[in-house]
């Protein structure tokens, strides 16, 4: 999953853009920006949208919340 369609599920996880837009306290045309310019949430919306969605920051901005990757010495405790 792309940011960006980690992006669309968090908009219909909520309902529009414009209701994500409302809970974020910022306009729908930012909401819009970050699909069709920038193509990314911003860093400092990441928490926030994880928590008004459920969307993983993970998902959201993979480049700076990288799954951890579990190795075999971490599993066997």
């Amino acid at each position: 999953m792309t940011g960006i369609d980690a992006l669309q599920k968090a908009i219909k996880a909520v309902g529009s853009q414009v209701a994500l837009a409302e809970k974020l306290g910022i306009g729908q045309t930012a909401i819009s920006n970050w699909i069709q310019k920038t193509k990314r949430v911003p860093a400092e919306r990441v928490l926030a949208l994880e928590a008004i969605s459920g969307v993983s920051r993970h998902d959201l901005r993979p480049d700076l919340y990288p799954r951890e990757r579990r190795t075999a010495s971490r599993i066997s405790a």
